[in-house]
């Protein structure tokens, strides 16, 4: 078996040295060749980059505004069902308030008492409540409180 020195190993490890040198290139003399051909192959090529662009940001545009009308219109769906509540509700209130009872014990209670027979006077002479009633211009007849 061979014994291998410490810095033998450490030379393994490392590979050879690569050496660089430094080439100085003068492109100064240089002369660009225009090629009309290659001018007219970046223009379309632009061009279709321009019209592709445009269409995708078209796109873009109409798929978020669909997108911000679907949640205005879930906001406009929820305030809808928010008042149906709120009128369901009121019609609710409307139907305890016009209770006749109701009226009745709030009257008594202001010190009010029932009319006594001949004090009302009834706008419609058919006596069909359900019928609409025209309005005449015949003189109501004043009646004096007691």
């Amino acid at each position: 078996m061979h014994a291998v020195s410490p810095e033998r190993r450490k030379s393994c490890w490392l590979g050879t040295p690569e050496i660089y040198f430094r080439k100085t290139i003068d492109n100064s003399r240089l002369v660009k060749v225009e090629d009309p051909g290659r001018e007219r192959e970046m223009r379309i090529f632009g061009t279709v980059l321009l019209c592709l662009f445009l269409l995708v940001m078209g796109y873009a545009l109409q798929h978020f505004r669909a997108i911000e009308y679907g949640y205005k219109i879930e906001a406009l769906r929820a305030q809808r069902d928010g008042l149906a509540g709120m009128n369901q509700a009121l019609q609710l209130e409307e139907a305890s308030l016009r209770d006749p009872e109701r009226i009745d014990a709030v009257a008594r209670k202001l010190g009010l008492q029932s009319p006594d027979p001949g004090q009302v006077i009834r706008m419609d002479a058919t006596g069909d409540l359900t019928a609409p009633v025209m309005a005449s211009a015949t003189p109501v007849a004043v009646i004096s409180a007691r």
